[in-house]
C-alpha cells in the first residue's frame, strides 16, 4: 500500500478548499496529459499558457469539414470566414462582460500590437502620459509616441518589499491633468514581475478627473476575471495565449468606441479603408474594428479564440482564482522559510508574501549563505536540468526589476551616457556598468493546470541550493 504524501496532507488541512479544484486534476490526466507523460514541471504561465488537446481537436474539425477564404469579398468561403471572425469578435465582449454598444474588438498579433496602435494613434500633444514604474516594456514604448508629441510623461513609482505604487502620488498626479491636451494613464491591472494586482478602482478615479485609461490585462485575465461592465477602462490589450496557450500569434484591443473617436492613425492599409486613390491623393478610413486591422487578418485562428474562451469558462474563473491561490500561498509560505545552516534565508521576494492584492507568478532571487546572490542564468540552468520550466530575467519590465534589484539613477546614468554606449548597450555592457549587481531574477508562475506536485517538486528542487 502507497504511503500517504505527509506534505500534501498537511497542505490539505492548510488549504481546505483545493479539492473543490479537483476539475483541473481531471483534465489535467485527459486534456493536458502531456504534462505528466513527459514529465514536465511547467510554472511559465505568465509567459504563456498551456493549450488544451480538445482545443486543437475543434479548431481542426472546423478547418476539416469547412472552406474559409480571405473575409474581404462577398464570396461563399469569404463570407463563412467572415461569419466565424465577427461571431469570435461577439463572444470576446460577451466573455468580459462589455457592453457591445460602448466596447469594440480589435483583434491584433498579441497585446504588444494592441498596445502600438494607441500609441501610435493617441492625441498626445499637449497633453500627459501617466503609468507606473512596473509595466511592461510595451506600455512603456507608448511614452516615445508621447516625447515625440510634446507630452508630459510621468511615472509613480513602486517600492519594496511589496513593489506596489505609491497611491497618495498617483492622486496627486491624476489630479492634475493637462488642460490643453489628452490625457492617459497606462497601468497593469497585475504586474508581470511582482504579481501585484492593482487596484481596479484607479480606473475611476481617473475618470473623475477626465483622464483616459489604459489597462494592460494580460497578465490578470488568465487567472482573474475581468468585468468590464463593473470597471470601464477606454483601452484594454490582452494576449489570447497567455489565457489558453493556443493560438498564439492573436491578440486584441478590447476600446470604447468613444475612445477610439480621438485617435489618428498614422498611415493607412488594406482593409482600413472605404476608398482610396492614388490620382486624388485621398483615403477614407472604415468604421469601426475595421479602421485598425491592418491587411488581412488571421481569419483561420482567430475561430480558435472563441474555443479557448469557451474551454475557459467550461472551468470557471472561481475554480481557477482559487486553485492558484492555495498553490501560490503555500509556495510562498514554504520558500520564505527556507534557511540555510547558518539561518540565512535562501531567498527573497520581490513582491507580496500573503495573497491579498497579487497573484500567481513568484519572483525572487536566490542567496548563498553568506547572502551572495545566485546568478539567475545558473538558477535557471539547473532547474532545466531537472525538466522545470520557469523563466530568468527582468521580464521586459524594466522599471520593476530597477526597483527590485535596487539600481540607481546614477548607475544608470553612467550606463546610458558612458562613451560608446550611444547607440547600443549589451547586457554584458549594462552588468559592467552597474558594478556586476544582479540584472535579473527567477519567476515561478502558477496559473491554469499546475498541481500540488508541480510545487512540491520546486520546492523539492529549491531545497537543493540550500548549504
Amino acid at each position: 500500500m502507497e504511503k500517504p504524501d505527509i506534505e500534501f496532507v498537511n497542505f490539505l488541512k492548510a488549504y481546505p478548499t483545493y479539492p473543490t479544484t479537483k476539475i483541473i486534476d481531471d483534465l489535467r490526466a485527459t486534456d493536458y496529459s502531456r504534462l505528466d507523460l513527459g514529465g514536465h514541471v511547467y510554472l511559465d504561465y505568465t509567459g504563456g499558457g498551456l493549450y488544451a488537446d480538445s482545443q486543437l481537436r475543434r479548431h481542426n474539425k472546423l478547418l476539416s469539414e469547412h472552406v474559409f477564404g480571405n473575409p474581404h469579398s462577398t464570396n461563399p468561403s469569404s463570407q463563412a470566414a467572415t461569419q466565424l471572425v465577427e461571431h469570435a469578435r461577439e463572444y470576446v465582449l460577451h466573455f468580459f462582460n462589455a457592453d457591445p454598444d460602448e466596447y469594440l474588438v480589435i483583434f491584433t498579433p498579441n497585446a504588444s500590437g494592441a498596445l502600438k496602435l494607441v500609441g501610435e494613434s493617441y492625441p498626445f500633444a499637449n497633453g500627459r502620459y501617466l503609468l507606473t514604474f512596473d509595466n511592461h516594456n510595451s506600455v512603456n514604448g507608448i511614452r516615445e509616441f508621447a516625447h515625440a508629441r510634446g507630452a508630459e510623461v510621468t511615472y509613480i513609482p513602486v517600492a519594496l518589499p511589496d513593489m506596489r505604487a505609491d497611491a497618495s502620488q498617483l492622486s496627486l498626479e491624476l489630479a492634475r491633468p493637462s488642460e490643453n491636451g489628452h490625457n492617459l494613464f497606462a497601468y497593469p491591472a497585475q504586474s508581470n514581475f511582482s504579481s501585484v494586482q492593482h487596484p481596479l478602482e484607479w480606473i475611476e478615479e481617473a475618470h473623475k478627473h477626465g483622464w483616459d485609461v489604459l489597462l494592460d490585462a494580460a497578465a490578470f485575465v488568465p487567472t482573474s476575471k475581468l468585468d468590464l461592465s463593473e470597471v470601464r477602462p477606454e483601452f484594454v490589450p490582452i494576449s489570447f495565449y497567455k489565457m489558453f496557450g493556443y493560438p498564439t500569434g492573436l491578440g486584441a484591443l478590447i476600446a470604447k468606441k468613444s475612445a477610439l473617436a480621438k485617435l489618428h492613425r498614422p498611415w493607412f492599409a488594406g482593409g482600413t479603408i472605404t476608398v482610396a486613390s492614388v490620382q486624388g491623393a485621398k483615403f477614407y478610413m472604415a468604421d469601426g474594428s475595421s479602421a485598425f486591422e491592418d491587411g488581412t487578418i488571421d481569419y483561420l485562428n482567430i475561430p480558435a479564440i472563441e474555443i479557448g474562451l469557451k474551454h475557459i469558462e467550461s472551468i470557471g474563473y472561481d475554480v481557477i482564482h482559487e486553485r492558484v491561490r492555495c498553490l501560490t500561498s503555500w509556495l510562498l509560505e514554504n520558500l520564505t522559510s527556507l534557511k540555510h545552516s547558518n539561518g540565512a534565508g535562501l531567498v527573497r521576494v520581490y513582491g507580496p508574501t500573503v495573497m491579498a492584492g497579487r497573484g500567481g507568478a513568484v519572483t525572487v532571487n536566490f542567496y548563498d549563505k553568506d547572502g551572495n546572490a545566485l546568478d539567475h542564468r545558473y538558477i535557471e540552468e539547473q532547474s532545466n536540468a531537472s525538466n522545470i520550466s520557469l523563466r530568468t530575467g527582468c521580464f521586459c519590465n524594466p522599471g520593476a526589476g530597477e526597483v527590485a534589484l535596487e539600481i540607481s539613477r546614477v548607475e544608470l546614468d553612467v550606463c546610458f551616457t558612458s562613451p560608446g554606449h550611444e547607440n547600443r548597450l549589451s547586457i554584458d555592457d549594462f552588468r559592467t556598468c552597474i558594478d556586476g549587481k544582479s540584472t535579473g531574477a527567477v519567476r515561478i508562475s502558477i496559473g491554469l493546470m499546475t498541481n500540488f506536485k508541480d510545487a512540491q517538486k520546486f520546492l523539492a528542487f529549491a531545497r537543493t541550493l540550500l548549504s
